[in-house]
C-alpha cells in the first residue's frame, strides 16, 4: 500500500522534511521512495507543494499520513477537517490509592464472609434449640 509520508532529511536541531509517495512497509530514512511531492520546513513554516501531482496520486488511492494530510488541507488542496496528531495524555494513575482501595475491599469481603458465617451459627443454635424443646414433647407422646 502506498502513503504520503514525510521524510525527514534536515541535520540536527534543523528540522527539514521531504514529502514523499512511498510504500507503508519502507522505513522513513530509506531513499525508497516512488515520488517527491514537495517538502515542509516546520521552524520557517514553509510548504511547497506539487497540489497537481498530490491530487493525482490521492485519486490513485494514495493515503497520506496525519501530518501531510493537514498539510494538504492548509494548502487547500483537499477539501475536510484536520485531524489532532498529538497524543491523547493518558489519565494519572495513583498505584497507592488503587491499592489501599483493593485492601478495603478485601476486608470488606471478609467482614461479609464473617457476618454470614455468624449468621449461619446462629440459625443452628436455634435450630438445636427447638429440636432440643421438640424433643420432650415427642417423648411424652410416645409414653402415653
Amino acid at each position: 500500500m502506498l502513503m504520503m509520508r514525510l521524510q525527514r532529511v534536515g541535520r540536527k536541531n534543523d528540522p527539514s522534511y521531504r514529502i514523499v509517495v512511498t510504500d507503508k512497509r519502507t522505513g522513513p530514512k530509506s531513499d525508497k521512495h516512488v515520488d517527491r511531492i514537495g517538502s515542509y520546513n516546520p521552524k520557517m513554516n514553509q510548504v511547497q507543494l506539487d497540489a497537481a501531482k498530490a491530487k493525482e496520486w490521492l485519486a490513485k488511492g494514495v493515503q497520506p499520513s496525519d501530518t501531510v494530510h493537514n498539510i494538504l488541507i492548509s494548502q487547500k488542496v483537499i477539501e475536510g477537517r484536520k485531524i489532532n496528531v498529538l497524543p491523547k495524555k493518558s489519565p494519572i494513575i495513583d498505584e497507592e490509592a488503587l491499592k489501599r482501595a483493593a485492601e478495603e475491599a478485601a476486608a470488606k469481603v471478609e467482614a461479609e464472609k464473617a457476618a454470614a458465617a455468624a449468621a449461619v451459627v446462629e440459625e443452628v443454635e436455634e435450630v438445636a434449640v427447638e429440636a432440643a424443646e421438640a424433643a420432650p414433647v415427642e417423648e411424652e407422646k410416645a409414653a402415653a
